[in-house]
């Protein structure tokens, strides 16, 4: 299975040609499928992927790991290159989805407005396990037995009585079948990487986790590139994900370089990073 990062917040070594953003899009070649996990923020990973050489119009199919813009904002851009594939996603959250922070910032965060209604043929909303194409499949019951990211207090819906916390109903986990084991994708990882990947096992009991991919949400503020948590919930987070049966992480975008070199200090070569024009072989 090769993963390329058309998108993410900053750019691999040797990729001065290409352009980075606070997003995620990963392009995904599998089983002779091509599948694009997430669209960036705008359209730079459609961009990026023509410098790459890849071409978008092949793509099969597409999953949005949840509602954000910077996960789901490259979608016109896809939808002006790629006529057919379908978008795997589930049903939007009941309120529109904000950023609050030091009573003085409040961001809508979510999706185009109108989006959603404009391309209603190429989005297949899904709320329950799905295999959305062999071997690929949705995951969309989350466990919660492990505490979610603190960086997720900032996140709200607006309703039509005030803002609530956003409890994150309308994020997945990705799953990708191989021959020698699973390869998970968390996109954002707001349900917290623990309860996506125990929610695989329960899925897929006995079988092997080879890779998981994505980010782990422990970034606090992302401009100052802050943790949500302190030094030492890191470090017990790391020993968790340790314990897990998984073979190697990959991760970026909002796990942040901070929180990122706490858990490489804790998972050595267990765990890698990806960057705008990085290229995994799983």
């Amino acid at each position: 299975m090769k993963i390329t990062t058309l998108v993410e917040n900053s750019l691999a070594e040797g990729h001065a040609d290409l352009t980075a953003e606070f997003g995620l899009s990963l392009c995904i070649e599998h089983a002779g499928r091509c599948i694009l996990f997430d669209t960036g923020a705008a359209g730079v990973a459609m961009r990026n992927a023509e410098r790459l050489g890849i071409d978008l119009a092949r793509v099969d199919a597409v999953v949005l790991s949840h509602h954000h813009f910077d996960h789901g904002g490259g979608l016109p851009a896809f939808f002006a290159v790629n006529g057919h594939a379908k978008v795997f996603l589930r049903h939007p959250p009941e309120g529109r989805e904000y950023f609050r922070a030091l009573l003085v910032v409040s961001r809508y965060i979510g999706l185009e407005e109108g989006l959603l209604e404009r391309h209603k043929d190429r989005f297949v909303f899904v709320d329950h396990a799905s295999e959305v194409l062999p071997e690929a499949h949705v995951l969309t019951e989350i466990v919660r037995r492990h505490e979610l990211p603190k960086g997720d207090r900032y996140l709200y819906l607006r309703q039509q009585d005030g803002y609530v916390r956003d409890p994150f109903a309308h994020e997945l986990v990705f799953v990708l079948r191989d021959e020698d084991g699973l390869v998970v994708f968390t996109g954002c990882g707001h349900s917290g990487v623990l309860n996506m990947v125990e929610t695989v096992l329960q899925q897929f009991p006995g079988e092997h986790i080879k890779g998981v991919v994505g980010g782990f949400h422990l970034i606090g503020f992302p401009t100052l590139d802050t943790m949500a948590s302190s030094h030492d919930e890191m470090v017990d987070l790391a020993r968790a994900m340790a314990q897990l049966p998984v073979d190697r992480y990959w991760t970026g975008h909002c796990t942040g370089h901070k929180a990122f070199a706490i858990l490489k200090q804790v998972l050595g070569d267990k765990l890698g990073e990806f960057h705008t024009g990085t290229t995994i072989t799983v």
